[in-house]
């Protein structure tokens, strides 16, 4: 195999939703206690991650819970890629059909 072949890019593994809503990033300090909340914007959402808008200039952590708005439910999460604004995000568990069904339709009754 030679190192300057291009190789094709994999298929997404999962369907990807446009959401478009509000969420906050929960900071996670020591014990896994939370304190330090800021907004983001949840661009897309799938089973197993989403794609943030952030302010170019929040430092991120590597690990932190999602919360959407209006849903009370924290999901964990870590950072997979940040350009810019843009944060691309992995659920360090898949979540729930179900509940992402919830999320889409909660998008729908707003």
């Amino acid at each position: 195999m030679h190192l300057d072949t291009e190789h094709p890019k994999p298929e997404r593994a999962y369907r990807e939703f446009n959401l478009d809503r509000p969420g906050n990033i929960i900071f996670v300090g020591h014990h896994l206690s939370t304190g330090t909340q800021v907004r983001c914007l949840i661009r897309t959402i799938t089973l197993a991650g989403a794609l943030l808008e952030v302010s170019p200039n929040l430092e991120m952590p590597s690990h932190f819970f999602l919360e959407i708005l209006g849903i009370h439910d924290e999901i964990g999460s870590t950072v997979v890629k940040r350009e810019g604004e843009l944060v691309t995000i992995s659920f360090n568990m898949l979540i729930n059909p179900e509940f992402l069904h919830h999320v889409l339709r909660l998008n729908f009754e707003t």
